[in-house]
């Protein structure tokens, strides 16, 4: 546990670093589910650790030990976690479930408004065309979800810009992106490392969308004057509840557009495939140790237990736990020399 209990940490710290970079090179698609996949993996190895490390401490409280029926000194013998470690591990654990419940109020906040707005607006057709000069264009997430775009966005387009946005939006409704966004917000809302890998995903989701919109309308180029043009008609327009064509970083984007789809590569999902199959494998492992230094100090107390009521036989011999038919006897825990 002394060391395996801390490598879902490094792990974490490892692809908050090369994820984003190594996810701008990868096509959109697969790099985005293997964000979130990496996302949902190294959050749970986060808390994971931090709750080992957090219960070693509280083990060794007189009160739980009693309830749990194992000796504070044999445990305190046997775990190798400094007691600072364990109470840090406890605050940010505490802190880091506040913020994941914060984060999920307001993520279910957004989602219902999202979805009150889709079922507000005029007409039942996937197209919404708001009579406004602003220019707006977004998806927003419903069952089924709605495209909005206004009457100033469209001046602004020409026809196959038109058809490219409306398919940049498309993809976005059709791939449930949102989806992808609630996993990101919310995992690193739980550990706070993975922000890097959310700003990348909300980047990747962009170029996904721009890539199945230039499947579509079958030239790259118009789909890249459509995101610029409608990101500069846009400027300073915000719509932080829905999908839109003009997210992300928009000269990357349009500079990608501008060149050849990326190609498929497989070297660097295998690599973080691997780094999340260790994060695994150590926190299933620490969490087996822990388990076993339970069962020692459990044991301990047993024996302890028989020794006192064998050299001093009260009325008591055979309470729960005191004697042959007691812990010590426990089918359910094995034995430890």
């Amino acid at each position: 546990m002394l060391i395996s209990v801390y490598i879902p940490f490094l792990v974490t710290a490892a692809l908050a670093v090369l994820a984003p970079p190594v996810a701008h090179r990868l096509p959109p698609r697969p790099a985005a589910l293997a964000l979130a996949c990496a996302a949902l993996v190294t959050a749970a190895g986060w808390a994971g650790s931090l709750a080992l490390l957090a219960f070693s401490g509280m083990a060794q409280i007189p009160q739980i030990a009693e309830e749990g029926r194992w000796s504070v000194s044999a445990l305190r013998s046997q775990d190798p976690v400094y007691a600072v470690v364990a109470a840090v591990s406890t605050l940010v654990l505490a802190v880091c479930v506040v913020s994941l419940g914060v984060a999920a109020v307001r993520q279910g906040r957004h989602l219902l408004r999202a979805r009150r707005e889709c079922a507000e607006l005029p007409g039942h057709t996937e197209l919404a065309v708001l009579d406004d000069d602003v220019p707006l264009a977004f998806a927003l997430p419903g069952a089924p979800g709605r495209i909005v775009v206004s009457r100033g966005m469209l001046r602004r387009l020409s026809d196959a810009e038109r058809e490219a946005l409306l398919a940049h939006e498309r993809a976005h409704l059709r791939g449930r992106h949102h989806v992808f966004q609630s996993v990101w917000r919310l995992t690193a809302a739980l550990n706070p490392l993975l922000r890097p890998v959310a700003v990348a995903g909300n980047f990747v989701l962009e170029r996904w969308a721009d890539e199945e919109a230039a499947e579509r309308v079958g030239d790259r180029t118009v789909v890249a004057h459509a995101v610029g043009r409608a990101a500069l008609a846009s400027a300073g327009v915000s719509r932080p509840a829905a999908l839109a064509a003009t997210g992300g970083v928009v000269p990357q984007r349009v500079r990608a557009l501008l060149a050849p789809p990326p190609a498929r590569r497989s070297l660097p999902l295998l690599a973080g495939g691997l780094l999340l199959a260790v994060c695994c494998a150590s926190l299933a492992n620490a969490a087996s140790d822990s388990d076993r230094m339970l069962d020692s100090a459990q044991w301990a107390l047993c024996t302890a237990h028989a020794d006192t009521t064998t050299a001093a036989p009260t009325d008591h011999d055979d309470a729960p736990g005191h004697g042959p038919d007691g812990c010590c006897a426990n089918p359910g825990r094995p034995e430890h020399g």
